[in-house]
């Protein structure tokens, strides 16, 4: 009954008419601002991302200590959007492969489909395997530094088809980054693609040229590639595929090696991300890498997971907001982010979208332009993964009998890039209730998108004040809402 629960709320919303929010609006100016659309999902209630209010807005002046307020200013804008998504592992394509194709077409829809679902417009995958695939993998045979046998023929079967279904989906484009887990074994120090180790100086720049290999294999597919990270998590010693880098030798790689040779190759253009780790650590990796012009130059951003504390309060959020402020020109972007340990019965624990709403909110009031989340879709044991690293996902799939799972995580991640489009620019948003989390932007149709998290057990009565004018409004307990300004 929870699967039907959970799929029919957002079949309800879609069919009531959530889409016209996107629509454009001509003007922000104080008073153009007649009324807020309200969406809302909430525990304990049938509310998924449905329409709860339509707002009018009405001059309000000074208000009053008592009142709990949320305060909007679209005249001060921050950092421009790229894009909020989530990755297209081989887990998630191999488990979309084997399900019936209404189910898959309803993923498909659900996810990356602008108007009838979430939206989904930034995208990353994996350069040959990582945990999330059936097994271990490379692209090129042993010992072969010259990559005359480099091939992505391995992907053909699940993963390339899967990108151009959901970039067909999403409307004909999709922004993917591409990230690798380790270098093939015969490169690294212990011999092994798992375990960590390290690459050998020997191999730098047959490993750089890989990267180019991998951009041009997937581009001759029809599937361009926006961006690469240097290497994911370079600070952790895994049981499945990694690669230690201190900041150092990342910093010494980019320069002397990977950004030169996609330079060479007429790839400059290649978004290049560095870090790809915790916040624990990103701003000491931030800062070697980044003062060293001759490899800040090739930098476009530092890429940030949230591990160190996924399960807290989000203790190092003010991270990010020192590499903000220290390097203000490069990009921010979280590149990974999951609930581990999964339990097919803790599935629809609500805790898990708020971890979500949380994290992101947080992150886009400190810089951060782009927000991808880690598996779209898994399987009813949380893989396939051939470490048994097994993971929740907002969107999972029971590959015996066809049905799909929604987690509280799927809509709360909808309510942000359902409204927030490609383009839009943060604004300030500040509530005078420590209950309350939020964040705004201004999307480049016009439209105001503002959230509000609130994580208590209160139901909060509060106004959305913008330039003087206010309309009031009720938080539910342990909820997320969008409101759409126009």
């Amino acid at each position: 009954m929870r699967t039907i629960f959970f799929l029919s709320g957002l079949m309800m919303l879609f069919a009531s008419g959530v889409t016209k929010a996107g629509n454009s609006l001509t003007n922000t100016g104080n008073k153009a601002v007649k009324k807020a659309v309200v969406y809302t999902t909430a525990e304990n209630t049938r509310l998924r991302l449905s329409i709860t209010d339509t707002l009018k807005l009405t001059g309000f002046g000074q208000p009053l200590e008592t009142q709990p307020c949320v305060f909007v200013d679209p005249d001060k804008t921050f950092q421009t959007m790229i894009g909020i998504g989530g990755a297209l592992t081989d887990a998630s394509a191999e488990t979309f492969a084997k399900m019936p194709k209404e189910k898959q077409q309803e993923i498909l829809q659900q996810y990356f489909d602008p108007e009838k679902g979430l939206g989904y417009t930034l995208v990353r995958t994996n350069i040959h395997s990582c945990d999330f695939s059936s097994s271990s993998y490379t692209y090129v045979n042993e010992n072969d530094a010259a990559l005359n046998s480099f091939s992505v023929a391995h992907d053909r079967q699940f993963r390339i088809p899967f990108i151009k279904q959901a970039t067909a989906a999403a409307g004909g484009t999709l922004t993917l980054f591409a990230s690798p887990w380790s270098p093939p074994a015969w490169m690294k120090d212990n011999k092994d693609m798992l375990h960590g180790g390290k690459l050998k100086p020997a191999y730098y720049q047959s490993w750089a040229d890989y990267f180019v290999k991998f951009i041009r294999a997937y581009q001759a597919e029809g599937i361009p590639v926006w961006g690469i990270s240097v290497q994911n998590e370079p600070m952790a010693k895994q049981t499945w595929e990694s690669c230690i880098y201190t900041a150092e030798e990342e910093r010494d790689f980019i320069k002397n090696f990977l950004g030169p040779t996609l330079q060479k190759a007429g790839l400059s253009e290649k978004k290049l991300i560095a870090w790809d780790h915790n916040r624990d650590l990103i701003y000491q990796r931030a800062s070697i890498i980044l003062s060293d012009p001759e490899a800040a130059k090739y930098v476009w951003g530092i890429g940030f997971h949230w591990y160190e504390d996924w399960t807290g309060g989000g203790k190092l959020f003010d991270n990010v907001k020192r590499v903000n402020e220290a390097y203000p020109n490069t990009h921010l972007i979280f590149t990974e982010g999951c609930a581990e340990s999964f339990t097919f019965s803790k599935m629809y624990e609500w805790k898990w979208g708020e971890v979500y709403g949380r994290s992101m909110i947080n992150d886009f009031n400190n810089g951060t332009v782009g927000w991808t989340d880690w598996n779209i879709l898994l399987d009813e044991t949380g893989g396939p993964n051939h470490v048994q690293n097994l993971c929740f996902a907002p969107l999972h799939a029971n590959t015996r009998t066809g049905e799909l799972y929604y987690l509280s995580s799927f809509y709360y991640i909808g309510h942000f890039s359902k409204f927030i489009r490609p383009g839009a620019k943060r604004i300030i948003s500040s509530a005078s209730r420590g209950q309350l989390l939020t964040t705004a932007f201004l999307n480049t149709s016009g439209k105001i998108v503002v959230i509000v998290m609130n994580q208590s057990n209160e139901k909060i009565a509060y106004r959305l004040w913008i330039s003087g004018q206010a309309a009031e409004t009720t938080s539910l307990p342990h909820s997320i809402q969008t409101l759409v300004v126009e």
